[in-house]
């Protein structure tokens, strides 16, 4: 009987380093991807933090940057305070997590089937297919995460003015249902399909066309039998996810910063929350400007996110692969 051997990625040609769904041991692939993408969320949870807060914020708070807010928190707060959430936001992924990442590889394999026969670049192609999982993804996995990203959020943004205290996410859940019923779990639901479904198709796309562009750039074809290395593979990855992430946060910051607010803050009057009555208060408070809210700790952990999501990602279908009998 023939010993079992692991497939090495650095011993596939170019044309084989882009992993399908069919390869990849899924039980592995999701316990894996559970441990690492949780390391990774433990990382940047901090900036998340930050980034909520200066888009909550109100007065003079609004107006301090990214370090200062950070410095602030850990001084009234200690190293807890940067980490608020945390426990809520890591456990809680866990289902979603493995419901967004089996929906985007299964999608992304149906859909470069669909696509194989028309005429098109390779480029295209690729971000098309991309696009398309990641958009599908999205729309799939939010109706898990936005009660999650609520509760987390509210969690986070905890001694502010104005703010409810909360004795753990079991409370926050509690008393949102006890004043809204389910539809309070939900704010901010139809914004988040609307804007991050999009943005996510953006990602992927942006991802999937720049490393393949990347790629033929240094040489590399499916006709080429010069094999990268497994440091050539990090370092295209890395820089594909960093453009996307950085793109990506350019264009969604200000639905994001509306989305946050709509989702956590409740001193709009009478009536319920809405899209229109969040837009109205933050123009009111800080002009046009008052939508970048944010941008700086945003967009490095969108890069940050990018890259290192994407290095992980990869390493996981990397570690993930079947083994050959």
């Amino acid at each position: 009987m023939a010993a079992e051997t692991e497939v090495s990625t650095a011993d596939l040609a170019l044309s084989e380093t882009n992993i399908n769904w069919e390869r990849l041991d899924k039980t592995r692939f999701h316990a894996i991807g559970a441990i690492l993408f949780t390391v990774q969320l433990g990382l940047l949870h901090p900036i998340a933090v930050v980034k909520t807060r200066m888009q909550v914020a109100e007065g003079e708070m609004a107006r301090m940057h990214g370090f200062s807010v950070f410095k602030n928190i850990l001084r009234n707060n200690g190293l807890a305070g940067i980490f608020r959430g945390f426990g809520t936001s890591s456990i809680g992924a866990l289902p979603g997590r493995v419901l967004a990442l089996t929906s985007l590889e299964v999608s992304k394999e149906k859909m470069l089937k669909s696509i194989e026969d028309l005429d098109m670049p390779d480029a295209t192609r690729i971000a098309v297919a991309n696009g398309t999982a990641g958009l599908f993804s999205n729309l799939v996995s939010s109706a898990y995460f936005v009660p999650l990203e609520v509760i987390c959020q509210r969690l986070m943004v905890q001694g502010l003015p104005g703010i409810t205290t909360y004795n753990g996410p079991f409370d926050v859940a509690h008393k949102v249902l006890k004043t809204e019923g389910l539809r309070g779990l939900y704010r901010g639901f139809g914004l988040t399909v609307v804007t991050q479904s999009p943005a996510s198709a953006l990602w992927w796309g942006a991802y999937g066309s720049a490393q393949h562009i990347i790629w033929r750039s240094l040489g590399f074809g499916d006709e080429i039998e010069r094999k990268p290395s497994h440091l050539e593979l990090v370092t295209v990855q890395a820089t594909a996810g960093t453009i996307a992430g950085a793109c990506s946060s350019i264009i969604t910051t200000p639905l994001d910063t509306i989305k946050t607010r709509l989702q956590v803050m409740d001193d709009y009057g009478t009536g319920r929350p809405s899209v229109w009555k969040t837009t109205k208060v933050l123009l009111q408070e800080d002009g046009w400007r008052g939508f970048y809210r944010g941008f700086g700790p945003r967009f490095l952990n969108m890069s940050l996110w990018g890259t290192s999501m994407i290095v992980t990602y990869e390493l996981i279908k990397r570690l993930s692969l079947k083994r050959e009998q």
